[in-house]
């Protein structure tokens, strides 16, 4: 292969044909020449985290009941502690549960979503008490406050910009719908955490991946790597960031079965890095290379590995005899998956069960949703609601409220669904791969909902999404500050610009956090925080 010269990002940064191969050379093709340091580096995830985990964790316990789907999780949660596996409960025993009086059935029961996301909520009651509000929600908090220093480590890694990712960190931090879902005892703050921290370990294995194929194929410069390697380019072998990958895939698939848009989106995505990396370092069978060479041995190295982990999350069901469906292949003999063991094959018959329910859901609910209706926040989720006349609780006016509904900050909100549709011109005009894994990130959560028009959904089934917006808004925010010069009077009203949005951005949570918190607040406050007749 005859390289001339090869144009950078850097102005009058030319190279040579005879060092086209050299390691530096590589590197700066595979990987660009910027990186972050200094101390930076880890001061804003940590202060984003921080800010994250205090809104998550003030007066968390608050209510002392059990509100909205925390019906079903935590009372899930505590019969996987105390059997391994889900058992039935009796009508209207939420009460006597938050007063420490489970009324627990002796019988199995249906359930419709894998157990990890209730074993997580059980390590919280297990830590501090079953029949507190902090106990059954102290896992999601420190699971969402997780997802916010996740999402500014992905935008380091994404942008390579200390400001960017202080943006993303802190737009995930304020933003009321995280809040909620943190502050909750439902299964998907978890689910968005493990597919977030799946594409962390991608980002890192992008960038360990292109920085090993700079090592195999550099050579001295004046020289060129062997024929065989210039055209197929050599195995890359080791790619521990990839397995985690995998991990984390298949937690979240033991979380939820909707995860696995996201397993399909990454692993094409991850491959189709490799398609790049391939060409962008030289090989002339690129395409076949990074097919046979890293496509065919990550799916034998991850499936595998994914399928393990969400089998691992049924331990509990598989350990046991007691289970809804765990004893099917014994009395079903020669019927189902024939050649599987008998327990797996009563797993399968579990999991066609669940298929069967999800995909037939469509009971009507008065905060059902469609994913037409999310990127308006159009139907938020109202989880709790108690009015209390003066002298009441503590009601020293005429009418007081206490709410928690999942409704996002509005102005982040349509302006991230806004850089969303930007963005989707940006990476038609560009290519930018950034561009390109924000939204897989964000059409894996979007899209797969729109197959489904009659089934009940909800507003924050949008939630593993959530980080990919606030990627995308941040990736619009660093478009639109022009790099250079900085002193000019378009950078500086650009930066003014900026600062006032994100200043909109945190006075709108400051006013919104009441609702989001359950404080009480007078009923007249309330309505004022109803922009949209569907928000109560």
């Amino acid at each position: 292969m005859s390289i001339t010269a090869l144009n950078t990002k850097d102005a009058g940064h030319v190279q040579s044909a005879r060092e086209a191969f050299t390691f530096q050379s590589l590197k700066y093709r595979l990987l660009g020449a910027a990186t972050l340091s200094g101390p930076l580096l880890w001061i804003i995830p940590l202060a984003v985290t921080v800010l994250a985990g205090i809104l998550r964790f003030v007066n968390l316990s608050h209510p002392h009941l059990l509100i909205f789907d925390e019906t079903y999780y935590v009372k899930d949660a505590y019969s996987l502690l105390q059997s391994g596996y889900e058992r039935e409960w009796g009508d209207e025993v939420d009460e006597q549960f938050a007063a420490g009086d489970p009324q627990l059935s002796q019988d199995a029961s249906f359930v419709v979503h894998p157990p990890l996301g209730k074993w997580l909520i059980g390590v919280g009651m297990l830590l501090f008490g079953d029949f507190n509000g902090f106990g059954w929600r102290f896992s999601t908090a420190l699971f969402g406050t997780l997802a916010v220093l996740l999402v500014t480590l992905c935008a380091q890694l994404l942008f390579k910009s200390h400001f960017l990712a202080g943006v993303a960190g802190l737009l995930m931090a304020v933003d009321g719908h995280s809040i909620v879902m943190s502050r909750t005892a439902l299964l998907d703050i978890f689910l968005m955490f493990f597919i977030l921290a799946a594409f962390y370990a991608l980002l890192l294995d992008r960038r360990y991946g292109r920085m090993k194929l700079a090592r195999l194929l550099a050579v001295p410069a004046g020289n060129r790597p062997d024929d065989f390697l210039l055209v197929y380019g050599p195995m890359l072998w080791w790619r521990p960031w990839r397995l985690a990958a995998a991990v984390m895939m298949g937690c979240a698939v033991g979380v939820k079965w909707s995860a696995l848009s996201f397993v399909a989106v990454f692993c094409v995505m991850a491959v189709l890095w490799d398609f790049s990396a391939r060409r962008t370092a030289g090989i002339h069978k690129w395409w076949f290379s990074a097919l046979t060479r890293d496509g065919i041995y990550a799916f034998f190295t991850m499936i595998p590995l994914l399928l393990a982990t969400y089998l691992a999350t049924w331990t509990g069901w598989l350990a046991t005899t007691g289970g809804r469906y765990r004893n099917w292949a014994q009395e079903n003999p020669g019927e189902g998956v024939s050649w599987l063991p008998a327990p797996l094959r009563s797993l399968w018959q579990y999991h066609q069960a669940g298929y069967t329910f999800h995909t037939g859901l469509s009971s009507e609910h008065g905060w059902q949703s469609s994913p037409w209706t999310w990127p308006f926040a159009g139907r938020p989720v109202l989880f709790y609601f108690e009015g209390y006349d003066q002298g009441v609780n503590g009601c020293d006016i005429k009418r007081c409220t206490e709410v928690i509904t999942d409704l996002p900050n509005p102005v982040m909100w349509w302006a991230c669904w806004l850089s969303l549709l930007l963005l989707i011109l940006w990476w038609i005009g560009a290519r930018d791969w950034r561009a390109g894994a924000i939204l897989a990130g964000a059409a894996a959560g979007f899209l797969p909902w729109l197959q489904y028009p009659e089934r009940t959904m909800f507003f924050f089934y949008t939630l593993p999404m959530v980080p990919f917006l606030m990627l995308a808004l941040a990736y619009m925010i660093g478009k639109f500050i022009p790099a250079e010069p900085r002193r000019s009077p378009l950078y500086r009203t650009r930066v003014a610009a900026v600062a006032v949005f994100l200043a909109v951005v945190l006075l709108v949570s400051a006013f919104f956090w009441p609702i989001w918190s359950g404080e009480m607040i007078p009923d007249e406050y309330w309505r004022a925080h109803v922009w949209i007749p569907n928000w109560s």
